[in-house]
This record gives structure tokens, C-alpha cells and sequence, in this order.
């Protein structure tokens, strides 16, 4: 049996449960994080990221967005400072030939904050790490997690990419992903157990249909201006319904319903919820559709 992913604390203590960081990383990494290949795919064609390209990743994860564009010739820079564990991985991922202590810059304090020599491949722990005197302008900038699924997931998006600004170049497309309508992601099912489980006076971590302006939204607070969008089908798939419930745990959106409740309660009406998607083989398999928002920099 999977070991527990998160471990708590009594309910009579009155604390939220405390999360394994680093199992959960791992669960993203090896389990979630490549259901969104074709996303990112279809946005390196679309903007033909090659050689060519300086890409700068915003909330980076562990990097296998940056690992594409990077297979496609393209100098990625991958900006995390909200899950370090993540960004440990994405270390591991793009720059696999650097020891620890092998004397090439580190950035920031971050320890993780680690480049190649010629600069093609650099992760760092913030936005302010990736500027500098002599940083050329960065060509296309990204922001892969997708929001539109949980109540406030846009907050503080909108001031980050109006601080990448000043990084780029003129005109330089900025990427926003978002979840796709209800109707067409079987997923916004199951995610409805995260509402129905957490706090209902909790606004900020409740499941919330996506709406079609999301993305408009946030560019326009950025002081940026949209350029084209489009949808691609990115289903979940899943070799049975632990990886299945292991995977969707690791996005974070289940949160506020573990903390109100319990992990167990939490993990038993997620298998309840995958039911209907199971096939015969055991595999679970949920059809869904993101949504990509491309924006210019004034």
C-alpha cells in the first residue's frame, strides 16, 4: 500500500494536518505534472520556441515544461519560490550534470538556484533572482499553472507578471493557462468533493466553475494586452485509482478539504468520485480541456 502522503494531527488539537513536501513533489513530478505535455506542446508550436527563444518560466514546478522547451533548442530560465521541493526536482531534471558544490553561480541564497555555465538552463528561487544588468530580455514568458478551478488561485498572478514585464522585450507574448469549461472536463467532477468536504465559510480553496474571461482578467491587471487563445484537450490517465487519487493530491487542490476534515474522509470520497471514470482494466482515464491565453507586453 502507498505510504500516507500527509500525516496529522488529531482532530482535538485543533491544527490543520501537516503535509509530506517532498512526497508530494514527488507524486507531481512522476504522476500529474505530464498530463499537461500537450499544453505546453501546443504553445511551444504555436510560438515556435526553438533555438531562438529566451523562455522564462513563472511557478516553474519541477520542471518538465522547461525540459520541452529546452529539447526544442530554447535557453529556459524556471522561476519557484513557492514550492522549493518542486524546484529541487526541476534541479535534477534540466541540470542533472552539476554536482553540489561544483562552483557554478547559485542565486539568490537558493541552493537550488543553479545555472550552466553558457546560461542556457537556470532555475531560481524568485522573480527578482532572474533580472540582472546583463540578463538579455527574455523572448516568451510562461505561467503553466492553470487557475480558474479554486476561488482566489488568480491572486497575485496578475503583480507577478507585471513584474516580469520590465524583463522582457517589446511585444513579447506572455502565456496564462487555465482550466477549460465544466462541461468539458470530467475532472471539475471530482474536484467538487473538495468543496462539498471544505469549510463553506472558507472563500479562498473552494472549487468554483471556470469562467470564460479568466485569463482576460489577469492580463489586464498585468498591464497586458490578449493576443490570441486557444483550447487543448489534456486528459488524465492513470495506471489505477491510487495513482489516480495520489496524483490529484499532489495538485494542491484538495487542501482546504483535508484541512476541515481528515485525510482519510478525503481520500475515500475522491476514490468515490473517480468511480465513474475506472474502465474495466483499472486504469482511470477523465477527458478535459485547457484553455491558453497569449498576451503582448505594452
Amino acid at each position: 500500500m502507498t505510504p500516507t502522503l500527509v500525516r496529522h494531527i488529531p482532530s482535538h488539537a485543533g491544527s490543520a494536518p501537516r503535509v509530506n513536501p517532498d512526497a508530494r513533489a514527488r507524486d507531481w513530478s512522476e504522476i500529474q505534472e505530464r498530463m499537461l505535455v500537450p499544453l505546453y506542446e501546443a504553445v511551444y508550436e504555436r510560438l515556435e520556441v526553438g533555438p531562438a527563444t529566451r523562455l522564462l518560466g513563472l511557478g516553474c514546478g519541477s520542471g518538465l515544461a522547461l525540459l520541452i522547451a529546452a529539447s526544442r533548442g530554447a535557453a529556459v530560465t524556471g522561476v519557484e519560490s513557492a514550492r522549493p521541493e518542486r524546484l529541487a526536482l526541476a534541479r535534477t531534471r534540466l541540470l542533472p550534470d552539476i554536482p553540489p558544490g561544483s562552483g557554478l553561480r547559485s542565486s539568490g541564497g537558493h541552493p537550488q538556484g543553479t545555472r550552466t555555465r553558457d546560461g542556457s538552463r537556470i532555475l531560481l528561487g524568485s522573480l527578482r533572482d532572474a533580472a540582472g544588468p546583463d540578463t538579455p530580455a527574455y523572448t516568451v514568458v510562461t505561467a503553466f499553472e492553470p487557475i480558474g478551478c479554486l476561488a482566489g488561485d488568480s491572486e497575485g498572478l496578475g503583480d507577478l507578471l507585471a513584474a516580469a514585464k520590465p524583463l522582457t522585450g517589446h511585444g513579447a507574448p506572455v502565456v496564462l493557462a487555465g482550466w477549460g469549461p465544466p462541461e468539458r472536463c470530467a475532472t471539475s467532477s471530482v474536484l467538487r468533493v473538495a468543496t462539498k468536504l471544505a469549510d463553506p465559510l472558507r472563500a479562498a480553496g473552494s472549487w468554483r466553475p471556470a469562467l470564460r474571461d479568466d485569463l482576460e482578467e489577469v492580463a489586464e491587471r498585468a498591464g497586458l494586452k490578449p493576443d490570441g487563445s486557444g483550447r487543448v484537450a489534456c486528459p488524465f490517465g492513470y495506471t489505477d485509482a491510487d495513482s489516480a487519487v495520489r496524483g490529484l493530491l499532489s495538485t494542491g487542490l484538495f487542501d482546504a478539504a483535508v484541512a476541515a476534515t481528515d485525510q482519510e474522509q478525503v481520500d475515500k470520497e475522491l476514490a468515490e468520485a473517480l468511480h465513474p471514470y475506472q474502465r474495466p482494466d483499472g486504469t482511470v482515464w477523465m477527458p478535459n480541456v485547457f484553455r491558453y491565453l497569449i498576451a503582448r507586453t505594452p
